[in-house]
């Protein structure tokens, strides 16, 4: 592994995402390694020691699921952190793969930024040391060191709330949270604090990004809460 950078192995056997997966990750800071069937997946893994894998479930050779399942029984890698790519979309198919020991499940096709957040919210969790503390998110970007926050080059001034919402909102591009879960990521589970409160900083926080007349990256889903809009996809 190279010192400072975390290294991402990719098990993927269609090239051209391959490349596009490589050349993000390594935009992002990562050291990327590449296998392209399960076989070879598991020779790399004999041979080096990455930070994190990401693993499509239909390989040829050996299955994704029955390299993320000798991952998890080989003691060398059984702490190696695995987010899966697959085509399957069934619920059963995610519940067999986070069965198998995958820690994230991505459906493709995805977003880079979906992601590449995965792969931070995933290290973070796990390897607290690894985890970037520069997000971007389309054009928004968060300095977690400095407590700062741009969008398209201008500076956006945050109070320490809005700040924390939208830290939680941008490691998940299109997830929808409710006010509830809203509350308890960002203001804790054991401070009473009115789900209308949500609302409130939801608003200082559109008021502060959207400053600059850009398009609002925050959509309000109703009855359900709020998510931050992802508008970039690949196959």
């Amino acid at each position: 592994m190279t010192p400072g950078k975390p290294t991402i192995l990719i098990v993927e056997d269609e090239r051209d995402l391959t490349t596009l997966l490589r050349y993000n990750l390594e935009k992002e800071g990562y050291r990327v390694i590449e296998a392209h069937d399960g076989e070879e997946g598991l020779l790399v893994l004999n041979e080096e020691r990455p930070d994190l894998v990401l693993l499509d479930w239909m390989l040829p050779q050996v299955s994704g699921i029955e390299v993320c399942r000798r991952i998890r029984t080989r003691p060398e890698t059984s702490n190696v952190p695995v987010i899966m790519l697959t085509a399957r979309g069934e619920e059963a198919d995610r519940i067999r793969g986070l069965d198998t020991g995958a820690d994230d499940y991505l459906h493709k096709p995805f977003s880079l930024n979906e992601l590449l957040a995965r792969i931070r919210a995933v290290l973070r969790r796990i390897r607290p040391a690894l985890a970037n503390d520069i997000i971007n998110f389309a054009d928004i970007v968060i300095d977690r060191a400095a407590h700062r926050v741009k969008r398209a080059g201008r500076d956006v001034h945050l109070g320490p709330t809005e700040f924390r919402l939208l830290d939680h909102l941008i490691q998940y591009p299109g997830r929808v949270f409710s006010r509830e879960q809203l509350l308890d990521a960002v203001w804790g589970s054991d401070v009473y604090v009115e789900a209308r409160t949500v609302d409130v900083h939801i608003g200082r926080l559109r008021k502060a990004l959207n400053e600059g007349e850009e398009r609002d990256p925050i959509r309000t889903v109703r009855s359900a809460g709020y998510s931050l809009d992802e508008p970039l996809a690949v196959s």
